[in-house]
């Protein structure tokens, strides 16, 4: 299952786009999963909670739906 996730910035931070997706409950869980090797970001796993994520990026989880990082479509 994928999930798309909007930003309305630039880009969001690994540790953010998790608690956002309500994947964990806070910033220590957060970096225990990714510490512990449970987070893929476009196919490679990584370990730096602070990995800035940019519309189109994928991020796998164990046991979670793939997300799919979104620039925010703003209407006119």
């Amino acid at each position: 299952m994928i999930q798309d996730v909007e930003i309305d910035s630039d880009y969001i931070k690994l540790d953010s786009l998790l608690k956002l997706a309500g994947i964990v409950m806070s910033g220590g869980e957060a970096k225990e999963m990714i510490l512990d090797g449970m987070i893929a970001v476009n196919d490679e796993v990584e370990k730096r909670r602070g990995r800035k994520l940019y519309p189109g990026d994928r991020v796998i989880c164990d046991g979670c739906p793939t997300f799919v990082i979104k620039a925010q479509q703003h209407g006119l």
